[in-house]
């Protein structure tokens, strides 16, 4: 498990770092939602957001997208404190947020609930060039949709979250956020989903990916921040942490049945080596070595 420290975090990444949150709480009447919050946000990365339910992450982007203030803290994008007060000033620093009900309009067609808005046209709405975008935009994510003059409401799920997601490029955005974009999907269109998430890192956005879904994380994140009762609770690399890493920092408990039926894993291998004649840590032999 590698769990990196505020100096690893800021050289680890490649891409520019896009937005820092430094400090932040929120505070609901009596109810501190969060505490102390950091969160850095980097170019052509993928960062889930993870934790239990209750564990901040809902308020956390809320206030990223200008639905909820501040009470204390910092937020910087670029090298400029901001405030974020309101989702229009939200949207004019380029951050675009689709939210796990995705706000369609079932009635209309997908290129209506792309420019829903945002009509391009000045006495009349310019139909014929909304379409052409909405082509050249889907075919960017290679989105599979069959035509974008049909109902949304006769999409598939993951068809469904392809608009969404499209939608919000629309402003050509820097970061695009995600709130459990594959809840509730099946195998087929969680994979679509997930193939979208690689075309946004590919196009150099910064992606925030809230998740309670661990394997749908692992298979697409860069980094993993860990909030638990509003705080912060671990920063890991996918690449070098386990399952069971996460799911100890996001109960807060290092003892629980996911851990202890990956020791007794590791144990059972144990066991198995010494009752082959081989010490369970001894080198291996030497023709075997590489």
């Amino acid at each position: 498990m590698t769990v990196l420290n505020q100096d690893q975090v800021r050289s680890a990444p490649t891409g520019e770092l896009v937005l820092s949150m430094r400090g932040i709480d929120k505070n609901f009447g009596a109810v501190q939602a969060l505490t102390a919050i950091d969160l850095d946000i980097y170019s052509g990365e993928v960062v889930a957001l993870v934790g239990d339910n209750g564990a901040g992450k809902s308020t956390l982007i809320k206030i990223l997208a200008g639905v909820h203030p501040k009470d204390g803290g910092t937020i910087t994008y670029g090298d400029r404190p901001v405030s974020i007060n309101n989702p229009a000033e939200s949207n004019e620093l380029g951050i675009a947020t689709v939210y796990q009900d995705l706000a369609l309009c079932d009635n209309l067609d997908v290129v209506a609930n792309l420019f829903l808005g945002h009509e391009l046209g000045r006495a009349t709405i310019d139909e014929v060039e909304m379409e052409k975008r909405s082509w050249d935009l889907l075919r960017q994510l290679s989105a599979r949709i069959p035509s974008v003059r049909i109902p949304v409401a006769s999409l598939s799920g993951g068809q469904r979250q392809t608009v969404a997601i499209a939608r919000s490029l629309i402003g050509d955005p820097r970061i695009v956020i995600l709130d459990e974009p594959t809840a509730a999907l099946g195998v087929a269109q969680t994979a679509e989903v997930l193939n979208l998430i690689e075309r946004l890192r590919e196009r150099g956005l910064a992606v925030v990916l809230i998740s309670h879904n661990m394997a749908d994380v692992q298979a697409v994140a860069d980094r993993i921040v860990v909030l638990r009762l509003g705080r912060n609770n671990g920063e890991f690399t996918v690449a070098e942490v386990t399952y069971e890493d996460i799911i100890a920092a996001i109960t807060g408990a290092t003892d629980n049945a996911v851990t202890r039926r990956a020791q007794a894993r590791v144990d059972a291998a144990g066991d198995a080596a010494v009752a082959a004649g081989a010490s369970p840590d001894a080198a291996p032999p030497e023709e075997d070595r590489p």
